[in-house]
């Protein structure tokens, strides 16, 4: 499979034995706040920072700042997608204030409605009809009853006949989405999902944060928690990411994220990457900042190769 912007059509292009494999067995590129290619600095600060953060950013200098600090992936959903990513971590939250129930992703500051993120991957996903993609919200802020409806409706609208219904894990291969034209699992982390058929819970999709600066101790937690993955019923998220700390964002301010962490230890994750092999214990989906800065994608749908090894 040729690499690069060449992964659109990744999962179609698979093996053919490999669409026989439940989809939590295969290895599948992930983002980390997938949506924070475009923060608005002229928003408020949103309501997942800590109260100092809020008062800090009335200085417009350091929403600049914030921003260098939201931003945890350059590219676009469709560039993502394009690029070969298939799981996105997603982020919500209304803005207080705002009136209706428009619903906003979030990292530090406001990003894109989330409607048109959800139009933008629901155009893709037409034109590559053997791509299947996980929507993970996460973390909902500033969300009453109302929003969750709206949001809820907005996901229906989007995807209509393409949802997939929640089921076992196992059956869950390529294969059996294809002769259903199903191609997006929501996994939704807030009780409602019980109403709705298309809404997987968030315990099926489990991801250990390691919330180190360190990059080893960050690959001996990626490591133990794989070690612990349930061997059945549910997907598995490795996040191979670094987080910064309150300290690191001072002594870096002007920095940002990608230059303090990312850039410096991509190399050794991506070496992690590669010395994995995807299967019951093994990787599954597995997530990073700035998807773009490496052959990060390519080195993950490559993994799925070692799968057909004895088969």
């Amino acid at each position: 499979m040729a690499q690069g912007s060449s992964n659109a059509d990744w999962m179609g292009s698979l093996a053919p034995a490999l669409s026989t494999f439940p989809l939590a067995h295969l290895a599948i590129p992930g983002s980390h706040d997938s949506f924070s290619y475009w923060v608005d600095e002229k928003s408020p600060v949103g309501p997942d920072q800590a109260t100092a953060i809020k008062r800090l950013a009335k200085i417009s200098l350091v929403k600049k700042l914030m921003k260098k600090w939201s931003v945890t992936q350059n590219l676009t959903f469709k560039e993502q997608l394009e690029g070969g990513i298939r799981y996105f971590d997603l982020r919500v939250s209304s803005k207080p204030g705002e009136v209706g129930e428009e619903i906003y992703f979030i990292h530090g500051l406001f990003g894109i409605k989330v409607w048109d993120g959800l139009m933008e991957i629901n155009t893709f996903l037409t034109q590559h009809p053997k791509e299947v993609v996980f929507l993970d919200f996460n973390h909902f802020y500033a969300m009453e009853y109302r929003h969750h409806i709206y949001l809820i409706n907005r996901i229906q609208e989007a995807f209509g006949s393409t949802l997939c219904t929640m089921e076992h894990v196992e059956n869950m291969t390529l294969q059996y989405l294809w002769e259903k034209s199903q191609q997006v699992l929501i996994f939704y982390h807030y009780p409602l999902y019980q109403e709705y058929s298309f809404l997987w819970p968030g315990n099926k999709i489990p991801a250990p944060w390691a919330n180190t600066t360190n990059v080893h101790k960050l690959l001996q937690f990626l490591e133990t928690t794989l070690g612990e993955r349930a061997q059945h019923g549910t997907f598995h998220v490795s996040q191979a990411i670094l987080t910064p700390r309150v300290k690191t964002i001072a002594r870096h301010l002007i920095c940002g994220l990608k230059n303090t962490l990312v850039h410096r230890n991509l190399p050794m994750i991506l070496n992690w990457i590669k010395t994995q092999k995807p299967g019951i214990m093994g990787v599954n989906i597995i997530t990073s900042d700035f998807v773009e800065l490496v052959d990060f994608a390519a080195t993950v749908i490559a993994l799925n190769n070692l799968l057909l090894e004895g088969h």
